[in-house]
């Protein structure tokens, strides 16, 4: 991939042109320019849970494929976001084993999923950037951003499940991160109302 440009994961914004779906916004290392991946509920449950550390009840697809590739000795060398068309990312994620170097097509979300518990870098090139990237404020930071844009790109606890939303929020209280596990018992209290 020529002029690799690395990325890191930021957090969700919300989707308001599909139902069921969720913005992940990504960030150029170094710069000001942020890339959003349109990705499913069961991708944004399984990044959600790796951004906050926490351990969901039973393994999930992506936790899975990450002891898979641990006990084969398979290092994830990198993802590459390479191609967008059709409003759809294409990426392949590179793998080592050995002396063999493959690359493997994969969804985006998926890739990203598994680059976040393998802490493999995610790259997209310099065309991607100028063509669908947005340019953020440099004086723009998590710290001086309002409270409704803080929102928008914190992660969205609609998309867990009550099992999950229970262990986020114990490890909220263990982490004493109380204004967190405000936020995720309002959304349990939320998904008990709603379930009557």
């Amino acid at each position: 991939m020529e002029d690799k440009i690395r990325l890191s994961v930021l957090g969700f914004s919300f989707n308001q042109t599909q139902s069921g779906t969720y913005g992940l916004v990504l960030a150029e290392e170094d710069g000001l320019r942020r890339l959003m991946i349109i990705v499913g509920t069961p991708e944004a449950q399984s990044i959600a849970f790796k951004l906050q550390g926490s351990i969901p009840p039973r393994p999930l697809t992506h936790d899975l494929f990450q002891s898979l590739l641990s006990q084969l000795s398979i290092s994830l060398l990198e993802i590459n976001i390479y191609k967008y068309e059709n409003g759809v990312f294409f990426s392949r994620m590179v793998f080592r084993q050995a002396n063999k170097t493959v690359e493997i097509e994969s969804r985006t979300s998926d890739a990203i999923a598994i680059a976040l518990r393998t802490k493999a870098p995610i790259f997209t090139s310099e065309f991607i950037m100028q063509s669908q990237a947005v340019v953020f404020d440099e004086n723009v930071t998590p710290e001086n951003l309002h409270e409704d844009e803080k929102d928008n790109l914190a992660l969205d606890y609609s998309l867990l499940n009550k099992d999950e939303l229970e262990t986020l929020l114990k490890d909220a209280i263990d982490g004493e991160d109380y204004e967190l596990a405000s936020l995720l018992r309002d959304e349990l209290m939320r998904k008990k109302d709603s379930s009557q």
